[in-house]
C-alpha cells in the first residue's frame, strides 16, 4: 500500500517523531510510506523531499505554530498550514495514487488536503486523535464560546467538525475519549470510532545499579533517596502552578526528590521558585534527546504526569509511555475528565490525584515511599506490552484495510 502521512512536525536529526516508529512498522510490513510534514519558520531543516531508509519526507516551509509562538503568529500560520500542503503535496506526489491517508491532531486544518486526496485517489482516511481542539483552548482560559471573540472558536469548531466528517475511521487515546466525542458530536457514527492508544516500540532492557548511579551522578541526583520525575512540556496545560504548589508541600520530605525535566512557557517560573522557595529537594534539568530522557526515566523510580485542573476533555498524555518502558510506577495527578489515573490504579501501576489537591499528591508520594514499586513497575510494563506497542497500534488500523 502508499499511505500517506500528515503531520505539523515529524523526525528531524536532532529528533525522533513520535510517530516514526508507528510508521516504521507499516514499512516493515511492506509498505511505501510518504510523510509530509510543517517545516515551520524558525526550523533549520531544508524545505522538499528527503528520503530516509526508503521513507519519503516532504518538508512544507510554513509559518511558526509550535512552541512558544505568540498566538496571533500561531492562529494565522494554522489557519494557512492547510493551502501550503495542498499545494505542496500536488506539486509532489500528485501522480501516486494513496490507499490510506493517516493524521493525527493537531491540526485540525488540514481538511483541505485530507478531502483533495481522498477524493482524487479514493484513499481510506484514519485520524488519531491525539488533541481534542478548540475546547482545550477554551478549558484554558484562551478561546470564548461567547462575546465578540466567540467566532474564532466557532470557525474552529467548524474545522473539527468537517475533520470528523471526512474521517473513515477515528482512533481515540483511551475509552474516555471515544465517549466525550460521541456525547459532543452525535452525528457521528459511532461505528467509525475506536481506541487506538499511543505506542511505542517497547525496549525490554533493564538498568543496573551500576548504570543508575553512572546516570544520577551525570545530572547531579541523589542515589540515595527515590526519585520522582515528570519529563514533558512545561506549559498551561501541565498546571504549573499546581506543579510547584506540590513541590513546596513535599520539600521537607527527606527521602524524595523531585525532577522535572522539559522546555515551555512556564519554566522560569519553575526554575524562580525551586531557587526562591529553597525547595532543595527538587532539580529542574532542560529538555533532553528522547534517549537521554529515556535513560534518566530508567534511573528513575517513579514517573508524574500533571494535567489542568480545568480540562473538560479527557487528555492522555504520551509521556505516559515512558515511564512504562522504564518499568516504573507513576502518579497521575489530573482533572476529573481523563481516564488516566483509572487506568493506572485499576491495573496496579501506580495512584492518582486531582490536581487541585496537593495535600492528596503529598500521600500519593508518601504511599510510593513504601511501596513495592518493583513489582508495580513491571505490571506498568506488562500493560505497555499489552496495549501501547506500535505493533498493536498498526494491527487497529490495519484490520479496516484487510476488510477490503
Amino acid at each position: 500500500m502508499n499511505i500517506l502521512f500528515l503531520a505539523l512536525s515529524f523526525s528531524t536529526r536532532e529528533h525522533k517523531s513520535f510517530y516514526e516508529d508507528l510508521l516504521r512498522e507499516f514499512q516493515n510490513n511492506g509498505d511505501q510510506i510518504y510523510v509530509a510534514c510543517a517545516n515551520e519558520k524558525r526550523s533549520t531543516e531544508k524545505d522538499g523531499i528527503e528520503i530516509s531508509d526508503e521513507m519519503e519526507i516532504l518538508r512544507i516551509r510554513t509559518g511558526n505554530i509550535t512552541g512558544s509562538v505568540s498566538i496571533i503568529e500561531k492562529g494565522l500560520s494554522t489557519i494557512s498550514v492547510d493551502a501550503l500542503f495542498k499545494k505542496a503535496v500536488c506539486k509532489n506526489w500528485g501522480n501516486i495514487k494513496f490507499d490510506l491517508i493517516i493524521y493525527p491532531t493537531p491540526p485540525i486544518t488540514l481538511v483541505n488536503t485530507i478531502e483533495y486526496v481522498k477524493k482524487k485517489t479514493g484513499a481510506k482516511t484514519y485520524l488519531l486523535l491525539k488533541d481534542i481542539f478548540p475546547q482545550n483552548a477554551v478549558d484554558l482560559g484562551m478561546m470564548s464560546k461567547t462575546g465578540v471573540k466567540s467566532f474564532i472558536y466557532k470557525y474552529f469548531r467548524a474545522k473539527e467538525k468537517r475533520l470528523y466528517h471526512i474521517s473513515d475511521y477515528i482512533g481515540c487515546m483511551s475509552p474516555a475519549n471515544c465517549e466525550y466525542v460521541i456525547k459532543h458530536n452525535p452525528e457521528i457514527d459511532k461505528d467509525k470510532l475506536e481506541v487506538c492508544p499511543n505506542c511505542v516500540v517497547p525496549n525490554e532492557k533493564k538498568i543496573i545499579e551500576k548504570d543508575l548511579v553512572v546516570v544520577r551522578t551525570k545530572y547531579g541526583i541523589p542515589t540515595d533517596k527515590k526519585v520522582f520525575v515528570y519529563g514533558g512540556n512545561l506549559g498551561k496545560p501541565q498546571g504549573v502552578n499546581f506543579v510547584l504548589e506540590c513541590l513546596e508541600k513535599c520539600k521537607d520530605i527527606n527521602d524524595a526528590f523531585f525532577l522535572i525535566v522539559g522546555g515551555g512557557t512556564e519554566v522560569g517560573k519553575i526554575k524562580t521558585t525551586i531557587d526562591n522557595k529553597k525547595i532543595n529537594n527538587a532539580k529542574y534539568i532542560e529538555t533532553l534527546p528522547k534517549q537521554d530522557y529515556q535513560l534518566l526515566a530508567n534511573s528513575s523510580d517513579v514517573g508524574l504526569i500533571f494535567l489542568d485542573y480545568r480540562f473538560t476533555i479527557p487528555n492522555f498524555p504520551s509521556r505516559l509511555l515512558s515511564t512504562l518502558q522504564a518499568s516504573i510506577p507513576v502518579i497521575v495527578a489530573s482533572d476529573p475528565a481523563t481516564d488516566m489515573g483509572d487506568i493506572v490504579v485499576n491495573n496496579g501501576f501506580g495512584w492518582k490525584c486531582m490536581s487541585n489537591d496537593s495535600d492528596a499528591f503529598v500521600d500519593c508520594v508518601n504511599k510510593a515511599l513504601v511501596a513495592d514499586l518493583k513489582t508495580m513497575g513491571e505490571k506498568g510494563h506488562s500493560y505497555l506490552m499489552e496495549n501501547y506497542t506500535v505493533q498493536r497500534g498498526h494491527d487497529i488500523i490495519m484490520k479496516h484495510m484487510d476488510m477490503l
